[in-house]
């Protein structure tokens, strides 16, 4: 409630912009809503009202959250007890969500604080002011929400059509502003960077050996410049940036929206060939960029067996005695911390890797082996189907949030940020339906179990080292080795018996 006459009522005028454009000049839009706050003030004098003549005014800033800093001042101030009422222009100036709104108006009532605001006249001592505050309100939000829907509609139509709509400049490619839209244009110096990144990639076969090599050349992201002059990029590229780099759609001349992939208007910089050859080379070696090939000792379980005590991977090694060697795997938690910590310590490579063959070898004659196999790789399969299908919806929900906020993003590197999550969650749900495409093509019958597994040990005795870790990779999920119990888990690939299949189908064809 406001105060009596008699008492001097401390009033606090808070203003908002939401871009930052303008804000440079003598008199802005903040400067003519304080005025009229404080003409109101002025016009309650009798009543004892002083404005207070600290400035709360946020330029630059969206009313869609209250992550604002002359907002939390001012809210600091009414906790401390130094505000009695706050002046606004115009509801929306101090928040366009109705729950940011509701926290704020119950905050003001627990410190006896009301509100005023200049060109919209009401009450908030009295429910039926509270009531027009909140229909004020619902439509501040439900504007703002429209604003959000169609800036969304335009950047899917826009994509669609092929077009650049902004975010980070790539490397190889200019902004090009002099048209009535932005477009991107080949950057040729860079455009040759570019091509060799690719073919360095398919020479060294590994994220982290490219990586080595860029910074040896001393290559590095895209150098560029803000709107507002502040240099950007031109820092090592690192092997997330390389896989990202591999992947983009962007050069080979196409655009890409949520899980669609568009022809772009751009030229392309990255012939069809070689960016297959570059997608099939990420996807033997996954994303880590480890290839095959650095496995010299012929550890077929290298990266599949696991410590079932520490659950932790067990690294294979080896020791020379004179011409002999020997290998085994160890519990990276045993060689890190010390055997005492672990009952598993290290098994003999051939042991293990012999027992994993023969298992696999066996299990195609029995009925209830292949029975129980068949029911697992099921299950997998339905398991990892439903843990995509979530993160798929996760995904879905925060590219809707981004896309939201981009048009309220004043600053050029909150944009930057935002068009990069955007990105990422893009590249991630193409990555999900691949997969869930995979898993459901890869649905086999028990019978089909049963067969692959049969003519595993013919196919097996005529494979190099290099072509049994693969086909190990393509099969196993991991194996888990519990030493204390001197027990070995085998655990199947949803869509690996079925990859076995085919591998057995194409050898029989080649033959």
């Amino acid at each position: 409630m406001i105060a009596p006459a008699t008492t001097q009522v401390r009033c606090a005028v808070y203003t908002r912009k939401s871009t930052d454009e303008g804000l440079s000049a003598e008199f802005t839009s903040l400067d003519a809503q304080r005025e009229s706050g404080e003409a109101y003030i002025a016009s309650q004098r009798s009543e004892g009202w002083k404005c207070l003549s600290t400035r709360y005014d946020d330029g630059g800033f969206t009313g869609g959250n209250t992550k604002r800093p002359a907002l939390q001042q001012l809210l600091d101030d009414v906790r401390a007890g130094q505000i009695d009422v706050v002046v606004i222009y115009k509801l929306d100036r101090l928040s366009r969500s109705l729950f940011d709104f509701l926290a704020m108006m119950t905050l003001l009532e627990q410190h006896n604080v009301s509100l005023v605001s200049v060109t919209q006249r009401f009450d908030t001592s009295s429910s039926m002011g509270r009531l027009m505050l909140n229909i004020l309100l619902s439509f501040a939000q439900f504007e703002r929400e429209m604003v959000s829907d169609r800036t969304r509609d335009k950047i899917a139509a826009t994509r669609r059509k092929g077009k650049w709509t902004g975010g980070r400049p790539l490397l190889g490619y200019d902004v090009d502003r002099a048209g009535p839209s932005p477009k991107i244009v080949v950057n040729e110096d860079e455009a040759e960077q570019v091509r060799q990144i690719f073919r360095l990639y398919l020479e060294r076969g590994s994220l982290l050996e490219t990586v080595k090599e860029l910074r040896t050349r001393g290559w590095t992201t895209k150098c560029w410049e803000t709107k507002a002059g502040k240099p950007m990029g031109g820092r090592p590229i690192d092997k997330g940036q390389l896989f990202n780099l591999l992947t983009n759609v962007t050069y080979i001349g196409k655009v890409r929206y949520r899980e669609e992939v568009h022809e772009g208007e751009h030229d392309a910089i990255i012939v069809l060939e070689l960016w297959q050859q570059v997608q099939a080379q990420l996807k033997r070696n996954g994303q880590s960029g480890a290839p095959h090939l650095r496995n010299k000792h012929g550890a077929i379980l290298k990266g599949l067996l696991q410590c079932k005590h520490c659950g932790c991977a067990m690294t294979h090694k080896f020791t020379t005695k004179g011409t002999r060697r020997y290998r085994y795997y160890t519990c990276v938690n045993a060689d890190k911390n010390g055997w005492d910590q672990c009952p598993t310590k290290s098994i003999a490579a051939g042991e293990v890797e012999r027992f994993v063959v023969e298992q696999i070898c066996g299990i195609g004659s029995d009925e209830n082996l292949v029975r129980q196999t068949f029911e697992q790789v099921n299950q997998q399969g339905e398991q990892q189907a439903t843990e995509l299908n979530a993160e798929r919806g996760v995904l879905r929900r925060q590219l809707r949030r981004d896309e939201a906020m981009l048009p309220q993003a004043t600053q050029a590197d909150h944009q930057a940020d935002l068009h990069d999550r955007i990105a990422t969650a893009q590249r991630r749900l193409s990555d999900i339906a691949r997969q869930l495409e995979s898993i459901a093509m890869g649905q086999i019958s028990e019978s089909d179990v049963a067969q692959a597994l049969m003519d595993f040990d013919p196919l097996w005795n005529a494979l190099t080292q290099a072509e049994r870790w693969r086909v190990m990779q393509l099969l196993i999920e991991r194996v888990e080795y519990d030493g204390a119990e001197g027990e070995i888990t085998i655990t199947f690939k949803p869509t690996g018996i079925a990859s076995l299949r085919d591998e057995l189908q194409a050898t029989e064809t080649a033959a």
